[in-house]
């Protein structure tokens, strides 16, 4: 039994090489391999002659866990040169690792995330000890630039003082356990002919010792198999050395791509060359000056940093250190780059951000024809294609015609899918906005497959990926309402009216857990009017509405109880939320079953609450007023009717719902000058047609204003002023007119509006005559002649 362990960095190009050289050598039975067991029986398909970055997306669905994650590879990964080189000699090929979508990779979006990063302690030790800055500069420094030379060992010493004796994590464990399965398996049925086991560098001490303590085999271990009540898949994508790149936030083994690419394919010199040439050529595209003078010292300088830094040739970060150096004159206000691991940070001065970037890369992959791809892929191929918005286009759609609208739903559920290249420039943003054209602009590119292939993960078809999409985002909403209010409107415009029970319960507990009032008044009145009129995007009378609607009228008064705050000044946002909350009453109660009841005897306490804040407790009067007939009159006759619009007329109860109900007494009990403003706001928000039509109250607000000392009327304007704005132009005219008339002079309110000055300038001009006559009567200058 000959067990050969190779331990490599995943995407590093001396382990590549190790690879390559070792099976050659060997020529083994088995090549066992990190990466997900579940794909064995379709190795096929990654061997199919694809253009490199590929990688194979998993996917994992049940109620409690959602799981994407990837496994790149590019031409230079050691676990790609391993299918390829041992296909070539004829060994089996295994995948020996746990699938991608056990709970042993929870939050690992990369399969081959290093190990190391979790031991960071080790590798700051280990970059302690040769001055460097990070491990992918000490990892260039001991494999990528220096002789192949006894690189195995070197290697397995490495991995061995990175894994030390500590014990590996609960997951780490798992996943060891798995693969020393296979590797006993594969010794067994290999008898005297070798086995090739490459792995990540830090399982390679684990797995060594477990099968030396232990060489006994059962057979192939079994394969996990999705739970009953899960979904889930592997496919292979197209991946690009953008996303393979570490200082674009991916968590690989290696940064730069684009120059590992060049290593692997022409050695350390050239590609330090390649790096130069390809940073002078992008900052030339771009109009930056770079000159020979400049390309000469930043070889020079390199060249002395890797001779400094005992490099045979100059590395990746003496390439960048040297250009630097030549191509960047002024003090830089972040570190660089490559001085640290991650993505890159804000601040990096532009020439470092070019030279980040044409060390990345440009390269995308391609798959072969033949792949295999998820259902939706061809769902949403077929869709496109028959609506003719398969090609690049800028389209102008009309969404009162049918055949435009059906191209806009599906135009949205790519969206919410987040596929590139389809991009809304204009259209409707809320359910309350009049505009019904949209304009599209569609560019297909290489990373459309990509994404439609790991959205295949929601669903088969492109309604219920969308569907699924949405639902997730529901879910995720926690208290943001404006959050919810987002995902409801790109339901409706994508023509998913109604979604599961699940995505029910998660949007019934984001409206409960609300605390903004604001927030779920907007909402509100935007699912109302699309409840109650939207035809176009076929939302009306929808039950998924419904259920906000009912959820959101109870939060509101609910909330507004609890508001305090007596000197408070007016929040239009509360506001708007009692004129929602009144307005779903009105329209929204007989089909929704909405206790009107409950909500006129919150209003009655909020507006008898002293420490309620004023505009609230106009507003709450005003939603009593608005809701319920007028009381009966002093000698207790029927109710006295108040003329109203044909919409309250509709909305009228047969019974009056509470008596006692008096808005001249409220209006004048509330009457105060730092405050009447806010409270008659609330009013006017929301009773502004019968304060309109109920001349006893308009006659009381000019008494009371008249009645105002000058002082008194400087502070109250502003909030006045706010007030009336309530009542459009036509209206504001209406009560004009009516104080002329009850003055006896003649005139429209129109002349009178138009003869209005600014109200703050005329309050501080009466002021100022009070204080004059004031001052005029103290010295006795009033009156007679003087002696």
């Amino acid at each position: 039994m000959t067990v050969t362990f190779i331990g490599v960095r995943h995407h590093s190009p001396a382990c590549a090489r190790l690879v390559a050289a070792t099976i050659e050598e060997l020529r083994p039975a088995y090549v066992l391999i990190e990466g997900p067991a579940d794909l064995n029986e379709r190795i096929g398909e990654l061997l199919l002659g694809h253009e490199l970055p590929v990688a194979v997306f998993s996917s994992y669905r049940d109620g409690e866990r959602r799981h994407g994650s990837w496994a790149p590879f590019c031409a230079y990964s050691p676990e790609w040169v391993a299918l390829t080189h041992g296909r070539a000699v004829g060994a089996e090929l295994k995948f020996i690792d746990l699938p991608a979508w056990h709970p042993a990779f929870a939050g690992r979006r990369n399969r081959y995330a290093d190990a190391e990063l979790r031991y960071a302690d080790v590798m700051q030790r280990l970059c302690g000890s040769f001055g460097v800055d990070n491990v992918d500069v000490l990892w260039d420094h001991l494999f990528e630039i220096a002789a192949d030379d006894d690189l195995a060992e070197r290697l397995a010493v490495y991995f061995d003082l990175v894994r030390g004796e500590s014990a590996a994590g609960e997951s780490d464990t798992a996943r060891e356990a798995y693969m020393a399965q296979w590797v006993r398996a594969a010794a067994a049925e290999a008898g005297d002919r070798p086995v090739v086991v490459v792995t990540g560098g830090f399982h390679r001490p684990a797995l060594v010792s477990a099968l030396a303590n232990d060489p006994s085999a059962a057979g192939w271990p079994e394969v996990p198999m999705l739970p009953p009540d899960a979904v889930g898949g592997s496919f292979l994508v197209p991946y690009s050395f953008r996303r393979l790149d570490a200082f674009d936030g991916y968590q690989s083994g290696m940064p730069s791509p684009g120059y590992y690419q060049e290593l692997w394919e022409s050695g350390p010199q050239a590609a330090a060359r390649h790096l130069t040439e390809s940073v002078a050529g992008r900052l030339r595209e771009r109009k930056q000056p770079v000159s020979t003078a400049d390309l000469i010292a930043a070889r020079v300088t390199a060249e002395g940093l890797a001779t400094v830094r005992g490099h045979r040739h100059p590395a990746r970060t003496d390439v960048l250190d040297g250009l630097a150096s030549a191509l960047v004159n002024e003090a830089l206000d972040v570190p660089l780059p490559w001085a640290a691991r991650g993505a890159l940070r804000t601040g990096s001065h532009p020439v470092v951000l070019e030279m980040v970037a044409a060390l990345s890369g440009t390269r995308v992959g391609r798959l072969h024809p033949a792949t295999p791809a998820p259902p939706l892929v061809h769902h949403v191929n077929a869709e496109l294609e028959r609506l003719g918005l398969d090609g690049s286009d800028d389209l102008d759609l009309d969404l009162t015609v049918a055949a435009d609208r059906a191209r806009s739903q599906v135009l949205h559920r790519v969206r919410v899918l987040a596929v590139p290249g389809f991009r809304r420039d204009s259209g409707p943003s809320t359910g309350l906005d009049p505009v019904l054209k949209e304009r599209w602009t569609l560019r297909p590119g290489p990373e459309r497959l990509t994404a439609f292939i790991e959205a295949g993960a929601y669903g088969a078809t492109l309604a219920d990926a969308c569907a699924a999409v949405l639902a997730e985002r529901a879910a995720h909403a926690g208290r943001d309402v404006d959050l919810l209010a987002a995902v409801l409107f790109d339901a409706a415009l994508s023509g998913t009216a109604d979604v599961s029970e699940q995505a029910l319960a998660a949007i019934e507990s984001t409206v409960a857990a609300a605390a903004d009032l604001g927030s779920l008044g907007r909402m509100l009145a935007v699912v109302l009017t699309m409840w109650r009129h939207d035809r176009i995007l076929g939302t009306a009378q929808s039950a998924t509405l419904a259920v906000v609607i009912v959820a959101s009228v109870r939060r509101i008064l609910w909330l507004a109880e609890g508001v305090h705050g007596r000197s408070a000044a007016a929040d239009l946002g509360r506001i708007g939320a009692l004129a929602a909350c009144r307005d779903a009453l009105r329209y929204a109660r007989p089909k929704l079953d909405l206790d009107l009841t409950a909500a006129l005897e919150v209003a009655a306490r909020v507006a008898a609450d002293a420490e309620a804040p004023p505009d609230l407790r106009g507003a709450s009067f005003g939603l009593r007023w608005a809701l319920q007939p007028a009381p009966a009159d002093a000698a207790g006759d029927e109710p006295v009717d108040v003329p109203l619009g044909p919409a309250l007329q509709e909305a009228r109860e047969p019974e009056p719902l509470a008596r006692g109900l008096d808005p001249e007494r409220a209006v004048r009990g509330a009457f105060h000058p730092e405050s009447a403003g806010d409270w008659l706001a609330g009013l006017f928000a929301l009773a502004r047609e019968e304060v309109l039509h109920t001349p006893a109250v308009i006659g009381l607000l000019d008494e009371l204003l008249s009645a105002m000392a000058a002082e008194e009327f400087l502070v109250a304007v502003p909030g006045l002023r706010q007030a009336f704005e309530f009542f459009p132009p036509r209206e504001r005219e209406i009560i004009a007119g009516r104080l002329l008339e009850r003055r006896g002079l003649a005139g429209t309110g129109r002349s009178l509006l138009r003869g209005v000055t600014d109200p703050e300038l005329v309050a501080a001009g009466m002021l100022l005559d009070d204080r004059v006559d004031a001052v005029l009567r103290r010295e006795g200058l009033t009156g007679g002649a003087h002696d």
